[in-house]
């Protein structure tokens, strides 16, 4: 048994660097900063659609009360997804120059929960109200075509409403749950480092 320990040694094998931890943290803020960005171009796109579609009710003056009824439920749907949607807004537009690891852990996964559910239930909601108001706002125009043009009119926007809510999403999901899962298991391994 050796008397001569190198306890030097010993604790630089067990610090933690610095500049790892704060290139950690840019990571998290660059994460939420694109999420930021996403939140607001959302509301913007989403609110413009509003406002054409209301603007098309105005203007054509539609007869048929499905029609109507359509342009509502579109409505509803968009303004709906974004009140839900617009609940990460504190999460995100908080601007803390120093955040401890802790903190940004602990924001990182509200931001996961509040995503799931806007992932799943919310975006389920929103392509059934939307593709039902989408759906009652065509049959004014498509009632009037022949019938091979009236099934190729709806099969073509059920083909992109399926291929969004089918395809494209669980896409844009998996790959937004890698990115905040891979940082939430960096925050959590520096976190234990930080506390042992």
């Amino acid at each position: 048994m050796t008397d001569n320990v190198d306890f030097k040694q010993y604790w630089n094998k067990q610090k933690i660097q610095i500049p790892a931890v704060e290139e950690l943290i840019k990571k998290a803020n660059q994460f939420k900063r694109k999420t930021r960005f996403k939140l607001i171009a959302t509301n913007l796109i989403l609110l413009a659609t509003c406002i054409v579609i209301g603007s098309v009710w105005l203007y054509y003056q539609p007869e048929f009360l499905t029609t109507k009824i359509g342009i509502v439920l579109c409505i509803i749907a968009m303004l709906v997804y974004l009140a839900f949607h617009n609940t990460l807004a504190p999460l995100l537009l908080k601007h803390s120059i120093e955040v401890d690891t802790k903190t940004q852990l602990q924001e990182l996964l509200t931001l996961k929960e509040k995503q799931r559910f806007q992932q799943t239930t919310l975006l389920n909601g929103y392509f059934i109200l939307l593709s039902t108001g989408l759906s009652l706002y065509m049959y004014e125009y498509v009632v009037r075509m022949t019938l091979p043009w009236f099934i190729f009119s709806y099969g073509i926007v059920l083909f992109w409403i399926g291929l969004n809510a089918f395809y494209f999403r669980p896409k844009m999901i998996k790959k937004q749950e890698a990115q905040l899962n891979k940082l939430i298991a960096q925050l959590k391994k520096l976190n234990k480092q930080l506390i042992d």
